[in-house]
């Protein structure tokens, strides 16, 4: 048991980023209607955005893009940054949609920033509580340890609707600003639809890690 949840758990997550490299190499290959690069999406999309005060770079990788708030800037993995394929614009404009969510206070993103600390504290002192419960067999230990690495689901629960999000609003300023057509929209959908799998797939993950330990401890007081 404790393997087969051990080994689906792990093939949720590969799948995810199986499913997300093979739609990203699709759609990167195709060229949007408008010949616009991820770089010049944008920068249009914060401009008309009011938030010219954010930089957009360039970062090393594939699909390494991501939006910092303290830095006020959105980093563009190298082909996303310059090319003009449908892939390009849907992640620059995901990444813009991060930006927007900081302007317009949406709630779950200033949520999620103030469980961080829990969630760092939890990672770090969960695991060790659990271990030592596992010796000892100590139940109310455990369910202490549980508690603790618990804080990674609640981040992973609220980080999903945020990125969901996120992909909404990047997709509505690609049309509202004419960046794609409609007939791209699909493509567009598609690839944000798989990045955001990627999300569900590690929550997925740690829930069924948290029932591996609860089954491991389960054994360990049988014995």
């Amino acid at each position: 048991m404790e393997t087969i949840v051990l080994l689906v758990a792990f093939l949720i997550v590969l799948s995810s980023s199986l499913i997300l490299k093979i739609i990203y190499k699709i759609f990167s290959k195709k060229d949007n209607i408008n010949n616009v690069s991820g770089y010049e999406a944008a920068k249009k999309i914060l401009k008309d955005n009011d938030l010219e005060e954010i930089k957009v770079g360039k970062i090393g990788g594939e699909l390494s893009d991501y939006y910092s708030n303290g830095e006020k800037q959105i980093m563009l993995s190298t082909d996303i940054y310059d090319d003009k394929s449908i892939a390009s614009v849907a992640v620059a404009a995901h990444e813009c949609g991060h930006a927007i969510q900081y302007k317009n206070n949406y709630f779950p993103i200033k949520l999620r920033n103030r469980i961080v600390p829990f969630v760092n504290f939890g990672n770090t002192v969960g695991y060790i509580v659990i271990m030592i419960s596992l010796a000892t067999s100590l139940s109310k230990l455990f369910m202490l340890g549980i508690i603790l690495i618990s804080f990674a689901i609640l981040f992973q629960l609220i980080t999903l609707p945020i990125e969901i999000n996120a992909s909404k609003r990047g997709k509505k300023e690609l049309l509202r600003l004419n960046i794609i057509e409609k007939e791209e929209v699909p493509g567009v959908k598609i690839m944000l639809l798989s990045a955001g799998f990627t999300y569900l797939a590690g929550l997925l993950s740690s829930i069924l890690q948290i029932i591996r330990l609860i089954y491991i401890f389960q054994n360990r007081r049988r014995d």
